[in-house]
């Protein structure tokens, strides 16, 4: 049953945050992710208001959080944690 990485995320530094961008990619095709929405033309209903939101579907649950838990995510991801603050929540699909 695939899974699913909802991230929420605002940008402070973009320059910087290029770095996350360069890295983050190593881990997302290891990990077999698909990106299904990714942007920021979005209505926030509810709870704290992030810019951009993507949704990335993993293969199954374990593979999701094992991307997430990668040396590849991880280096990307120090490149991204004092520049933007992040969301991230990993969800079983249907079946």
């Amino acid at each position: 049953m695939p899974a699913y990485w909802i991230a929420h995320v605002t940008i402070d530094d973009e320059a910087q945050y290029q770095h996350y961008i360069d890295l983050a990619p190593l881990a997302f095709r290891k990990y077999q992710a698909k990106f299904l929405a990714r942007g920021e033309n979005a209505t926030s209903l509810e709870g704290e208001t992030f810019v951009k939101h993507v949704v990335i579907e993993f293969p199954d649950y374990q593979t999701a959080l094992a991307c997430y838990h990668s040396e590849e995510y991880q280096l990307a991801r120090q490149q991204r944690i004092d520049v933007a603050k992040a969301m991230i929540t990993i969800v079983d699909g249907l079946a």
